[in-house]
């Protein structure tokens, strides 16, 4: 795990806080006064509160979530967390030393008592050496026109295809146009959908911020219900534009994410990428919560002709290629080009 995310591991890596009367000032009261001191900056200031200043009756967090997630550290890259965008030497130069091909390495070296899964993308599963965990929370990042949607599809397809059952939530598309799209891959979620094996969910972002709660209850029931394998969220960027508040933004997204994981679905959820950073999401938080980073980006050179390249910017509990990788998007899906470099 990346020291990035050990601040949020902390933080809720005991639920018990939530109850903890000395969890919402943010001291620790056995900590020494230099400790303590470093703790309270921001703890009182910024609270996770409605717009009235009321703590969020919804949130089982109150200040303690805010506090934690006002002090993380944000994607820099000046502060090294996240590449540089105007400096793409990297890409472009010699990275085999930052290649893990699957020559040398015995996957039993990767075994564990975590399931894991592939993708289901040609390419990308060879980045990836064991899988990724079932239960987890992927996060594909990249600016429009990069795949993310068709990623999510196909991701879904292969549980399909495979006898599992899933659900499709868009955010951005009708049911039916989500169909058709599917089906012009080659993707027959129409059938599937006949047979009780898929299910497809159009929400209105707006509806959905108002009543997320609710949403979010039923949500879970379904999936349990179901008995999904997969779920695909496309995208969680409208979902956070809802809410003005960044504190409540951040709390309503870690609920809807944590209510998934609870009810033991693996999720791929796409999002815009950010306007400054390729490398970072629109508002910065999906890829603290995600235990899977997949980066989809335009990459230009002055001698050559643009193309899409996709990093693993992390996976947890999983080793993986680093080395970004060209892919093209096809009329029966994404193709990664594992052994290919990118110019």
């Amino acid at each position: 795990m990346s020291n990035d995310d050990d601040w949020f591991e902390r933080a809720f890596a005991d639920e018990a806080d939530e109850h903890d009367p000395d969890a919402g000032s943010g001291v620790d009261p056995d900590a020494d006064a230099g400790t303590a001191s470093e703790r309270t900056i921001g703890s009182s200031a910024d609270p996770a509160v409605d717009g009235e200043g009321d703590a969020d009756a919804d949130s089982p967090f109150e200040e303690d979530f805010s506090a934690a997630f006002n002090r993380a550290p944000t994607p820099d890259a000046a502060g090294g967390n996240t590449p540089n965008v105007g400096d793409q030497s990297g890409i472009f130069g010699d990275q085999d030393d930052l290649d893990f091909s699957r020559e040398g390495f015995d996957d039993s070296e990767f075994d564990s008592d975590l399931d894991r899964l592939d993708i289901g993308i040609e390419g990308l599963d060879d980045m990836i050496l064991g899988g990724v965990p079932t239960r987890s929370l992927i996060a594909a990042i990249g600016s429009a026109g990069t795949g993310k949607t068709t990623i999510g599809m196909q991701f879904l397809n292969t549980a399909l295809e495979n006898g599992e059952r899933g659900v499709y939530i868009t955010l951005e598309e009708s049911r039916d146009r989500v169909l058709s799209t599917a089906a012009e891959k080659g993707w027959e979620f129409r059938d599937y959908e006949a047979e009780g094996t898929l299910a497809v969910v159009d929400l209105d972002p707006v509806e959905m911020a108002n009543s997320l709660a609710s949403i979010r209850n039923d949500l879970t029931r379904l999936i349990e219900e179901f008995d999904a394998e997969r779920l695909v969220l496309d995208s969680v960027s409208l979902l956070e534009m809802m809410y003005d508040h960044p504190a409540r933004r951040r709390s309503e997204v870690f609920q809807f994410t944590r209510a998934l994981k609870r009810a033991g679905v693996t999720t791929l959820v796409t999002s815009e990428a950010s306007d400054a950073d390729p490398f970072a999401s629109r508002h910065g938080i999906i890829e603290y919560l995600a235990d899977a980073v997949f980066v989809l980006q335009y990459v230009r050179s002055d001698f050559q002709e643009t193309r899409l390249a996709i990093e693993i910017q992390k996976i947890r509990d999983a080793n993986h290629s680093r080395q970004p990788k060209p892919y093209e998007i096809t009329n029966e899906g994404i193709s990664v080009h594992q052994q290919a470099n990118l110019f």
